[in-house]
């Protein structure tokens, strides 16, 4: 449903979490193995993410990816929107420019409906809500 990126991001931003609750701040080579994803781009991914507040990042030993514990938390949604634009999430299922109720496409009134629903469920989990889920560290891949 979303672009590798975005899978990619989702599971390492959580995984970054996890660790974080138990106080370890992990580098680009675990995160890339342990969810799983090239470790070249997961470093453009995760350099991007922190360039733009998701996370922060400490060079050098005891170094590594970390949330800032002064920050609200990571609706889903926000890292969708930085990863892959917000057209996926409010656009038309059959790629029209002017779908809506009065101008519907052929999909339109079955879409719609879930759409909304995924939006609903992106906008209220956050990354750390998703990290909460889980009772220790757990490998994502």
């Amino acid at each position: 449903m979303f672009s590798k990126e975005t899978e990619y991001a989702l599971r390492g931003l959580v995984y970054i979490q996890i660790q974080n609750l138990i106080s370890k701040n992990p580098g680009v080579a675990e995160i890339a193995k342990e969810i799983d994803a090239p470790p070249s781009f997961t470093a453009k991914i995760l350099q991007r993410l922190a360039r733009q507040g998701f996370v922060k990042s400490q060079k050098g030993k005891g170094g590594g990816f970390y949330f800032d514990k002064d920050n609200p938390d990571v609706p889903v949604k926000d890292l969708i929107v930085a990863t892959q634009g917000g057209t996926q999430l409010s656009g038309c299922v059959f790629g029209l420019r002017h779908c809506d109720v009065n101008n519907p496409c052929p999909l339109h009134q079955k879409y719609a409906p879930i759409r909304d629903a995924i939006n609903s469920l992106v906008t209220t989990e956050t990354i750390q809500s998703l990290a909460k889920k889980y009772s220790e560290p757990i490998t994502l891949s």
